[in-house]
């Protein structure tokens, strides 16, 4: 049974008070209209158990827009050279462009993914890919669960600078590198700055994902940018660097279910090496149920070899089964999402929350341990 009218509206407006909030005036704006609108927000009727959510409604409306430029709207679209903010006729003109394209808005919606391959996570997700690997010994296995078109599997290709306060900078990551992310970090009470090493040294990488995107595809590629949120065009740049980045690089994405098809994925690569499977705002898209079915598929992975999992995610994805009762933790005391590593040894997880962090990379908060 798809999910109910009441339901999606209380989700756009959730997505426009909480994740698009002072982050992007633009999705803030028409996720929050939307919520108060029957018929935009009905559009979302027609999505996959689950997938309603307002990031499918704006990569849509977006995806539209790309595809008729010269539309007034796009005016509002800074990734297609528009310039204007936000104004009395921002709402109207995306309501009629969208509901005038109903059934096209509706046949994406109920055919797609959400595919944020957002490249600055890989500044939050480097410091957590590097301590396990410190912990393994070395080289490492890389598996990235939700991995869309795999661009986050290139982390260890990329240069990093994170900026502290006080005006000091960390810096990590080779020092010539096509795909160059910067990262505020600060730290909370009692924290001490992480070391960070300049290399990490994945032997073998993997993507898993339900609908792997496939970078040589023109339209495949598109609905990729238009999942990058439209006020941010500097997103789409970095995208297209790492894209094209990626090409001399291919990582091998494979086809399937993040729980039910982990053991097969893993099984690809050489089980020497110490696993370290990664996910970024993946786990998040799974029902409770199937959240704890993830922990139990990692869990049952470590009985053959060593196995970490570094998390990009909401705390409610995971962490407040593995680290109960860190409210301090919660998407919805501050719109952040957390930096975790859980490492398992026969079975039993030894979990750690790393840092609170901003969900598209703009920031770590790191945390004492």
């Amino acid at each position: 049974m798809g999910i109910g009218l009441d339901e999606i509206k209380r989700r756009l407006r959730v997505f426009a008070e909480v994740e698009a909030h002072g982050i992007s005036p633009l999705y803030e704006h028409l996720a929050g209209h939307a919520a108060e609108d029957d018929d935009v927000a009905g559009l979302l009727t027609s999505a996959r158990n689950g997938e309603a959510r307002g990031t499918l409604l704006m990569a849509t409306a977006h995806r539209l827009v790309q595809a008729d430029p010269i539309h007034p709207l796009s005016r509002y679209y800074p990734s297609l050279g528009g310039f204007d903010g936000v104004d009395a006729e921002t709402w109207p003109l995306f309501r009629t462009f969208l509901l005038e394209r109903g059934d096209r808005a509706r046949s994406i919606i109920a055919s797609r993914y959400t595919q944020t391959n957002e490249v600055r996570r890989a500044a939050l997700l480097y410091p957590a890919v590097s301590q396990a690997a410190k912990e393994a010994g070395g080289k490492i296995a890389l598996l990235e669960v939700g991995c869309s078109a795999g661009l986050l599997l290139g982390l260890d290709r990329f240069s990093y600078r994170y900026q502290c306060d006080g005006g000091e900078q960390l810096t990590a990551g080779p020092a010539k590198a096509a795909v160059g992310l910067h990262c505020a970090l600060d730290l909370a009470a009692g924290a001490v700055a992480p070391k960070l090493p300049k290399k990490v040294t994945v032997a073998a990488r993997a993507g898993l994902d339900r609908a792997p995107v496939d970078l040589s595809d023109e339209e495949e590629l598109a609905w990729l940018e238009a999942c990058v949120w439209a006020d941010q065009p500097d997103r789409i740049r970095l995208l297209r660097t790492a894209a094209a980045e990626q090409v001399k690089h291919r990582p091998t994405l494979i086809t399937g279910d993040g729980v039910d098809d982990l053991a097969s994925a893993a099984g690809t690569l050489p089980g020497e090496l110490p696993l370290v499977v990664m996910t970024s705002s993946a786990v998040t898209y799974l029902g409770r149920e199937r959240r704890s079915a993830f922990l139990d598929a990692l869990a049952a992975l470590s009985a053959s070899r060593p196995v970490w999992w570094v998390l990009h995610e909401p705390y409610a994805a995971g962490m407040d089964i593995l680290l109960p009762g860190r409210d301090d933790l919660d998407f919805a005391s501050g719109g952040m999402t957390v930096l975790g590593i859980v490492r398992w040894e026969d079975g039993k997880p030894d979990a750690r929350a790393l840092a609170r962090t901003a969900p598209h990379g703009q920031r770590l908060t790191w945390l004492p341990l």
